[in-house]
């Protein structure tokens, strides 16, 4: 058995396709540390199921966690080498997922239920492929690291505020 020099514990195996499985492969092929803490906040992540503040993120993991510093450097790293996505509330709140895939995602968050809806492929393909227009003419201007963040933010249709589909308060502390 592989296991992490960091921590003893073992490493996930070759072919593990869980959510977890697959952002540890691409920690191990950026050069980073399988470490107990990094794990831990993955699971947290893919149990929360949905975007969360780094503080939610860190209630979350309860007594077996890390301190709030190390999930903000965990954090920082996961994005840094494309794990997760940052995403944004109305009010400025940073939430953060999983990204499992490279596959470009843009949301919609209602103002009133801070519900967090994923636009549908079409919308997001249009969109996807204005900004990235929009990128390769900023790089044509000699600007270097360009990328982009876009969120869209309304008042939910009423018949979308009556379901559970809303983030519930706590996942934004």
């Amino acid at each position: 058995m592989i296991t992490s020099t960091q921590t003893n514990a073992p490493i996930s195996g070759r072919g593990d396709e869980s959510p977890v499985g697959i952002v540890t492969a691409q920690l191990k092929a950026a050069g980073l540390r399988i470490t107990r803490p990094r794990l831990t906040i993955l699971a947290a992540m893919v149990k929360l199921g949905q975007p969360a503040s780094i503080e939610v993120i860190h209630e979350d993991l309860g007594r077996r966690g890390c301190d709030l510093v190390t999930v903000y450097r965990c954090m920082a790293a996961f994005e840094e080498i494309g794990i997760v996505r940052r995403s944004y509330l109305h009010n400025g709140t940073a939430l953060f997922s999983l990204n499992v895939d490279d596959r470009p995602r843009y949301h919609v968050v209602s103002k009133t239920t801070k519900m967090v809806e994923e636009l549908d492929s079409e919308t997001t393909h249009d969109l996807h492929a204005a900004l990235s227009a929009i990128e390769t003419l900023l790089l044509a201007r000699g600007y270097t690291d360009v990328g982009h963040i876009a969120e869209f933010f309304g008042t939910a249709p009423a018949h979308l505020r009556q379901t559970n589909a809303v983030l519930p308060e706590s996942a934004i502390r």
